[in-house]
């Protein structure tokens, strides 16, 4: 495949494009303080507010990607890009929480074509020997849009009104726009497979569902009603996606993917990885605001160092230089490997209520280089090992893959957390900031502090085990799908 000459420029719209996208992610977290007295916002409609982005996105990736590989995948970027800017001017001027979370639903739909459809290009219009390095960078951009929500979101509201975190998006996607309508060339399926409407309809009731059962546990019990019924639906839902995939002549997402150890392999990895490094965010920012004492802003500064770290290795090309040394096996499991070491880390160094930030540091820098590492390799794995006709179904398998690891990690590891708490202590706070506020004395809310902490180093440990050896079954899976593909290379004619 010959690169496309302006790949490079393309590859810088297109991350811009994504980095909005994956900033109102987690932007919306520091504004709630604001909304809740502007707005008269309850804590179920922060709750929408936050989890009706997120749903619609995770909900919508594989159907998004499926429809960019048969209508076009410049089309589907710019009708994005557009949605997605349209969501934000809603989302800005609205003056009631109804308003606010339909528009975030919007921003969500435009977020799933975004996130397809740019991963694609990439797969598209970068040869072999260059497309490493260009998924590291996308990757970078997506880890800085993961982390940079809470910082950027601080230096907003710090000086205008909540509305322009979410207008600060209208000139970024009016700007990327018209670079991808000027520049982006257009690709899609050259068969024109008919579309999959009800496989689309079932993956989108199977992961949405399974995705609000796994954001709204921590809330109301993994075992009530509320968390059950859609955890059912979801699971009904996605098996009975993949029984019509087995059976409909033109399937959304073929099944017999999963036959091949590459793609499982770099599935299995990809989901560990962002499993790891979102449960374990996920309760160190809880950490360091609620035992610690630290302001919004202190924290998210203090868990710069995990993005910095990723930013580092893969923009001056350290990280993708390394996995084309050692190859996608090694690099998977020395990434997953430092992962979990920095999972430790933490947990017995970083996790404790004395204030201290170099054991916290420390496995911060090591989870940055594991996942600079690895996740480059994995994606990688999976856009390769699917046809280039289907990019845009395996950019939403990527996607769903985040989405769901980083859900994962919220649940078990927070479970973990929860379980270890409550062996410590006897509250009937249902949330951390609950229970010291209750707390009748400075030596209780010492003793609530160290219960926490245990359990967050408890939760930490469990995190570090499941990712190194997850690593380990990827790497083997990985290594032996080379082992298989080399009699099949070494019977290939040698061109004269």
């Amino acid at each position: 495949m010959t690169p496309h000459p302006q790949r490079w420029l393309i590859l810088g719209v297109i991350c811009l494009a994504q980095l909005t996208v994956l900033l109102d992610n987690t932007v919306l977290s520091v504004a709630i303080p604001s909304l809740t007295s502007e707005l008269h916002a309850s804590t179920t409609d922060i709750q929408w507010m936050i989890n009706a982005y997120s749903l619609v996105q995770s909900g919508l990736l594989l159907s998004a990607g499926n429809a960019a590989d048969r209508y076009g995948r410049k089309k589907l970027l710019a009708a994005g890009l557009a949605l997605f800017g349209l969501g934000s001017l809603a989302a800005g001027l609205a003056d009631s929480t109804t308003q606010l979370i339909a528009a975030r639903a919007g921003m969500g739909v435009g977020g799933a074509l975004l996130m397809t459809t740019t991963l694609a290009v990439v797969m598209q219009i970068f040869g072999d020997d260059e497309r490493v390095k260009a998924i590291a960078i996308w990757s970078t951009v997506a880890m800085l849009g993961f982390a940079g929500g809470p910082l950027i979101g601080g230096v907003i509201l710090n000086h205008f009104w909540w509305g322009m975190i979410f207008l600060i998006n209208i000139p970024v996607a009016v700007i990327a726009l018209v670079a991808v309508l000027k520049l982006v060339p257009e690709s899609k399926n050259p068969q024109g497979d008919r579309p999959d409407l009800l496989g689309a309809l079932l993956s989108t009731i199977g992961m949405t569902s399974v995705v609000y059962a796994i954001i709204t546990g921590p809330e109301h019990g993994w075992a009530s009603a509320e968390v059950l019924v859609p955890a059912g639906i979801g699971v009904l839902g996605l098996g009975a996606f993949a029984l019509w995939e087995l059976r409909t002549p033109y399937p959304m997402l073929d099944m017999h993917f999963f036959r091949n150890r590459t793609f499982v392999g770099a599935v299995g990895g990809s989901i560990l990885v962002v499993f790891g490094m979102g449960g374990s965010l996920f309760l160190l920012t809880q950490h360091l605001q609620f035992v610690l004492g630290y302001e919004p802003l202190e924290a998210g500064l203090r868990m710069a160092p995990l993005a910095l770290t990723i930013v580092a290795l893969n923009l001056t090309g350290v990280g993708p230089r390394l996995v084309m040394r050692i190859g996608t096996p090694a690099a998977v499991v020395l990434g997953m490997t430092l992962v979990a070491g920095g999972l430790t880390s933490i947990a017995l160094l970083g996790g404790g209520t004395d204030g201290g930030y170099g054991g916290m540091l420390l496995g911060l820098v090591l989870m940055g280089c594991g996942i600079a590492v690895s996740s480059p390799a994995m994606a990688n794995a999976i856009m390769s090992s699917i046809p280039p006709e289907k990019a845009g179904i395996g950019a939403g398998i990527n996607g769903t893959l985040a989405e769901f690891g980083n859900g994962l990690g919220v649940a078990v590891l927070g479970a973990v957390l929860n379980a270890r708490f409550a062996a410590l202590v006897a509250v009937t706070a249902t949330s951390l900031p609950a229970a010291l506020a209750a707390a009748g004395s400075e030596a209780e809310r010492q003793e609530i502090s160290d219960a926490f902490a245990s359990g967050l180093q408890t939760s930490q440990l469990v995190g570090a085990i499941a990712v190194f050896a997850g690593g380990l079954v990827a790497a083997a899976l990985l290594k032996r799908a080379e082992r298989d593909a080399e009699p099949r290379a070494a019977d290939e004619p040698v061109a004269a």
